[in-house]
């Protein structure tokens, strides 16, 4: 190949992967095992001791998730990547690694409702307090801002609304705090946005969406921008003090660039044990190879449906970007050219009851609690997803009473519009 950087598509079906040496096997193969063979008791002492890179155990890494990590890092344009068994899973890892008990992260108000619920409860039980920012309020997060403050924590496109947060001025309010910016690029995937270009030094994902697609396999991967100096300040001591586990090594003099994916490795995969086995690595691979070619097709067809939406007797509002009437348009057209994604929340004149009715009435789309998939999917999120959250925290965070969210399929958009023309008439 010439010395030219290879494109999007190309690096989503080649990045990581090369013909298997021993087979010749073309599609990278599952190795559905637990640990491997060591050369010599000098070849085990160094991988152990961090002096060489390899295999030891599948629980900390495999070579069919190598190649997953190698290939979302390079879509993203980070320096490593950190695959694990689901979404969740990279952001206990993530802030394993920068916080302390007692220690603080901003997170947008506007999250999955999961995220909010894991942060809000869960966290507590590891002394780590979260503060809330509003991410159309940019201000706010530059209030929040104490000195236990280790991160600030954003979704590129919001879930469920599918509003756009603005990367780059939040990264401004990072980078004057001496902190790392989080983003969940989830609902973008790096197709629609690469948050690293604008500003962020850790991204995570739930592989279980759009990067798999094919709603078959759970899966999340962390990404380290390589662009953060965790020795600024003593704040980062997982990174920048001596690790007695591994003789003394301080992890960010060691590694560099891509110390903080080696510390989720070695110091949060090895010990949380929230493996992706290989088997799911292998089908979000898979599924990875046509990501350009979905995106699009659903960020098409999200439009069109958002379009008829809009125009219908029965609704109240459209939430979504991609309409030149919404008030994240300007932001779309800024972060995501290409399209606003495919989640998106429109408001019933009905109220709940008219949002629990429509669900009941959809043909086509399916009723469940995911997004990404090929498949049209729908959900009330005041009675599921955000359920756990009161009434004001379900309409802060975009998921009122009368709201409906969509994830909207690859199927054809006439299809997906008559099924919510029927059950919007019914």
């Amino acid at each position: 190949m010439s010395d030219r950087l290879p494109g999007f598509s190309t690096l989503a079906v080649h990045a990581g992967a090369q013909p298997d040496p021993t087979t010749g096997a073309r599609a990278t193969p599952i190795y559905q095992t637990t640990s491997f063979v060591f050369n010599d008791a000098d070849h085990a002492a160094s991988l152990f001791g961090l002096q060489a890179f390899g295999n030891i155990y599948t629980r900390i890494g495999n070579p069919t998730n190598a190649v997953l990590e190698e290939r979302v890092a390079a879509l993203e344009g980070g320096t490593a990547a950190l695959a694990v068994a689901s979404g969740h899973a990279a952001q206990v890892v993530v802030l394993q690694q920068l916080l302390q008990p007692g220690d603080e992260f901003i997170a947008a108000r506007k999250l999955y409702g999961g995220s909010i619920n894991q942060f809000t409860h869960a966290f507590k039980s590891f002394g780590w307090n979260v503060v809330w920012a509003d991410p159309d309020d940019i201000a706010s997060f530059e209030r929040a801002v104490t000195p236990r403050t280790k991160a600030i924590f954003i979704e590129s496109i919001a879930n469920p609304a599918g509003s756009i947060t603005d990367i780059e001025a939040i990264s401004t309010v990072a980078r004057k705090a001496g902190v790392p910016l989080i983003v969940d690029n989830t609902l973008a995937s790096p197709y629609l946005i690469r948050p690293i270009d604008h500003g962020a030094d850790i991204v995570v994902h739930s592989l279980t969406k759009f990067l798999g697609g094919h709603g078959n396999s759970l899966g999340g991967i962390i990404v380290d921008a390589g662009t953060f100096d965790w020795s600024t300040g003593g704040k980062y001591p997982m990174l920048s003090e001596p690790r007695p586990e591994y003789h003394g090594i301080r992890l960010q003099e060691t590694f560099g660039n891509f110390a903080f994916a080696i510390a989720c490795r070695v110091l949060g995969l090895r010990d949380l044990g929230p493996a992706l086995s290989p088997f799911n690595a292998f089908m979000i691979l898979t599924g990875i190879e046509t990501l350009p070619l979905r995106m699009q097709k659903h960020c098409d067809n999200a439009k069109a449906v958002a379009e008829f939406l809009a125009g219908h007797p029965a609704v109240a509002s459209v939430n979504y970007a991609g309409l030149a009437s919404d008030k994240y348009n300007q932001l779309a057209r800024k972060y995501a050219p290409k399209g606003a994604g495919a989640v998106f929340t429109f408001s019933l004149k009905g109220g709940y009851d008219a949002g629990v009715n429509l669900v009941s009435k959809l043909q086509l789309f399916s009723h469940l609690a995911n997004v990404g998939d090929t498949r049209s999917l729908v959900i009330h999120p005041a009675s599921t997803t955000h359920s756990q959250l009161d009434d004001a925290a379900k309409v802060k965070s975009g998921a009122g009473p009368d709201v409906v969210r969509l994830s909207i399929g690859i199927e054809d958009k006439e299809d997906l519009i008559a099924d919510l023309e029927q059950a919007l008439g019914a």
